[in-house]
């Protein structure tokens, strides 16, 4: 808190107390207390008959600099209109029809309001008093908050008129002022220039009020706001509606924390039946926030004066502040031209002469008189303002950061370039398209999301290869043993056993931790086997005009073509998951970019030319696929040691499981010394000799070499095919793998940035002659966005002027 603000509040903290004050001012002020205001008990008036000399409605002309300067700043914060979105300090005068509102108005603030038009109590009307050396003046507002069906709207405070120098002009003011509030759809300045001017208005009451600001030596420095008088009935001309409307208008003011309720109760009426006093009850239950005001003190019934003076006594119905009362000019009176002093010295005068007022007790005669009223009304407003000024600090700042947010919330404005702003977003949207393109180091990246099916795919091809049996069909009991050489080689750690159902997996496991969904391929298939005197045989029957050792190469391409024609499938299957997969992340980036750009159409434009551009790579990478399709219909490569040392190995395979002998189990188990059912240690030390013998001729071989020195097998020529046949599988599956990824990649991943920004901006056509028509209306928001932006940006002004007001205080 800053050294003036400590100043003002000790100023009030050590102002001297009377008898009648509950606790000290600094407990009130500084300790805690459920209510906003806490007992709102402030130092007790010290009023003396006398000071109604000094004018209307003022005790003391030289109020202090502090006292002024705090009711200036709240008077300069609901200019600001921040009222709406803080409890500001003020008072509200409420009361019944005819209770004496306007009367007690006039004798506060000097000035008359106008009575003939009965406008007088339709609208709220706020008086804003300030003490000053100079002229006296009226500077007559009108503020705006609803329209005329009620709704709210952008507060405006618009000026209504010159200054006013002469107090006869500004009964006329203010109801031409009152019309204009009444008539929120007309131009105010119709009524305040015009001449013929109708009393039929939009609206019966209103939420909008006229302002007066009045300054001048004869001042006190108040501010309060006159509500419309609460209606109990109205007549034929009547609307039914309006006693609910000006309950709930009333009910708006005094239902806020910070509001001080000035009660006016005519002592005409019976106490009971007066509903302003019952709906202050209702909001201020225990009365620490109301200042009660007994009228018409003239009119009590003879024989009634006891029970209105026990409420001046504070025993009936008490009030933390206690119950004042007034007696103002009669409308004979006023009609015969009394001056306000002159009213001031009558109303003086009644209380001193007039029983039972003039015997009331002394303690109780500073609750009487207009004087002593507006001062402890003033110390009342100024004490509350000084001890709600932290808490406004507080609410206004994390009103700011709450406003802040939500205009953070908001789509971005349309901007004075629309064109420059389309590029704008267009060219992130690409960078961040390229960098999905590219990849990017995270589980859910579009690569990552990729790659499972990639490894679907490599699995449904491997799984096509040829399930050659090196033996008759007859001995179908036979089961194929693993090929070692195939251990580990690229995932497969099951090498060759088609008569398990783990020779291929049926998905791909997704890696420990990771949280990327686990992809399952299709259930393992495994072709057909095809058995030895089958290959035989259809060798036999391709021969034409071949030597008798020799057989066609179509026999081996025959068996190419079945394998290399299930590719088809999985390559496609990878083209539509990859496909799927870019769609959605292509529907995403945009949705990111394009979502809260004008009303959606540009989203939608923008979804219609990238999934166009997505189906013309579509196009490109099937005819791709195709190609690569195409090209292993014809057999051949030259990655000849490749093959052949696979063709070795096949073969090597294939003979020893024709082997009828434990001989091949006994080569298989030598290396690793493992022992099976037979197997003797002469047998191991001969096939060390055996070993040994070759080495010392110059070979170099292994155990599992050694079944190539076994005697010519009858179905030699069809081992050769078959080990041919499966020894370019290895080799055509690969590379087929290998591309088919790799195409999808460069065609479709890849080469969907290729042209993109020439495809959108085309597309868009923001480059031509209407580009900058397009990129405006694709910039235009919703209606309800620009009407929700409108708001908070109002809000966020109306608190940025209150934090300068604020600031010029600190």
């Amino acid at each position: 808190m800053s050294t003036t603000f400590k100043t003002i509040s000790n100023t009030f903290n050590m102002r001297p107390q009377t008898s009648s004050s509950t606790g000290s001012m600094s407990s009130r002020l500084t300790g805690e207390s459920s209510d906003p205001l806490g007992s709102l008990v402030f130092g007790s008036p010290t009023v003396t008959a006398n000071e109604s000399d000094e004018g209307v409605g003022l005790s003391d002309p030289t109020k202090t600099h502090n006292r002024k300067e705090m009711l200036d700043l709240v008077n300069r914060l609901r200019n600001t209109g921040v009222q709406t979105d803080i409890d500001l300090p003020m008072i509200a005068v409420i009361g019944n029809q005819s209770a004496g509102k306007s009367s007690l108005i006039e004798s506060i603030s000097g000035i008359t309001l106008p009575r003939s038009s009965g406008t007088c109590t339709r609208c709220p009307t706020e008086c804003k008093l300030s003490y000053s050396a100079a002229s006296w003046k009226c500077i007559v507002k009108l503020h705006f908050s609803t329209d005329a069906k009620g709704m709210p709207i952008p507060v405006r405070l618009v000026p209504f008129g010159a200054p006013i120098t002469a107090k006869s002009l500004v009964e006329d003011r203010i109801r031409r002022a009152q019309l204009a509030i009444l008539n929120p759809s007309v131009d105010p300045n119709k009524y305040l220039h015009g001449e013929d001017i109708s009393d039929a208005n939009e609206v019966s009451f209103s939420r909008n009020y006229v302002s007066l600001e009045i300054s001048g030596r004869d001042l006190a420095d108040l501010s309060f706001v006159d509500l419309p008088g609460l209606i109990a009935s109205v007549g034929r001309a009547g609307n039914e509606r309006d006693i609910e409307l000006v309950k709930s208008l009333v009910t708006s003011y005094i239902e806020k924390p910070s509001c001080v309720i000035l009660l006016t109760v005519a002592c005409e009426t019976d106490f009971e039946n007066q509903g302003a006093h019952h709906l202050a009850k209702t909001f201020d239950p225990e009365g620490k926030r109301t200042v009660g005001v007994l009228t018409k003190p003239d009119r009590i019934p003879t024989g009634d004066e006891p029970s209105w003076l026990k409420i001046i006594r504070n025993e009936t119905e008490p009030l933390a502040n206690n119950w004042y009362c007034v007696k103002q000019p009669s409308s004979q009176m006023l009609t015969k031209g009394i001056t306000w002093a002159e009213a001031r010295r009558h109303e003086d005068e009644f209380f001193t002469i007039t029983q039972p007022w003039c015997s009331l007790e002394l303690q109780y005669q500073k609750f009487l008189r207009t004087s002593n009223l507006t001062e402890r009304l003033s110390v009342i407003l100024s004490e509350l303002i000084a001890k709600r000024l932290p808490e406004i600090q507080k609410e206004l700042m994390n009103a700011l950061q709450d406003t802040e947010a939500k205009l953070r919330e908001l789509p971005r404005a349309p901007s004075s370039d629309p064109v420059g702003e389309v590029l704008h977003v267009l060219r992130n949207f690409t960078r961040d398209l390229s960098r999905r393109l590219e990849g990017t180091p995270d589980e859910r990246g579009l690569l990552q999301t990729i790659r499972p099916h990639q490894e679907v795919f490599k699995r449904a091809i491997r799984e096509t290869a040829p399930n050659f049996a090196p033996w008759e069909k007859k001995k179908v009991d036979r089961k194929l043993p693993k090929a070692e050489f195939l251990v580990n080689e690229e995932g497969d750690d099951k090498g060759l056993d088609s008569d398990s159902d783990s020779d291929s997996a049926s998905g791909i496991e997704k890696p420990l931790g990771s949280s990327l969904p686990t992809i399952v391929g299709p259930p393992p298939r495994y072709p057909k086997k095809i058995y030895i005197d089958e290959v035989f045989e259809g060798a036999q029957l391709a021969r034409t005009r071949e030597l008798p050792d020799n057989y066609p190469f179509v026999v081996q391409k025959t068996y190419i073509d079945q394998f290399t024609k299930k590719w088809r499938q999985p390559a496609m299957d990878l083209f539509d998951e990859v496909y799927a997969i870019l769609k959605i992340d292509l529907t995403n980036l945009v949705e990111d970019h394009f979502a809260n750009m004008g009303k959606g159409n540009a989203k939608q434009s923008v979804l219609m030319i990238v999934y166009d551009h997505l189906d013309e790579a579509a196009i490109r990478t099937k005819q791709k696929i195709e190609w690569l399709l195409e090209l292993e219909t014809a057999p051949t490569t030259l990655n000849t040691h490749y093959y052949s040392d696979y063709k070795d190995k096949f073969l090597a395979y294939y003979k020893g499981c024709r082997e009828d002998s434990d001989l091949v189990s006994k080569l298989k188990s030598y290396p690793m010394g493992t022992r099976v059912p037979g197997f003797k240690m002469d047998t191991h030390n001969s096939i060390s000799k055996v070993l040994s013998g070759l080495s010392e001729i110059g070979m170099t071989a292994k155990a599992i070499d050694l079944p190539k020195l076994l005697p010519p097998d009858p179905m030699e020529a069809a081992l050769n095919i078959m080990a041919g046949v499966r020894a370019y599988f290895q080799v055509a599956y690969k590379r087929f793998a290998d591309m088919v990824p790799i195409a999808i990649d460069y065609e479709i991943v890849l080469g969907l940035e290729k042209d993109i920004d020439k495809a959108l901006q085309d597309g868009l056509q923001i480059t031509g002659p209407e580009g900058y028509a397009r990129c405006k209306t694709m910039l235009q928001e919703l209606t309800s966005v620009a009407s929700r932006r409108q708001d908070v940006q109002k809000k966020m002004e109306r608190l940025q002027a209150a934090r300068q007001e604020l600031k010029r205080l600190m």
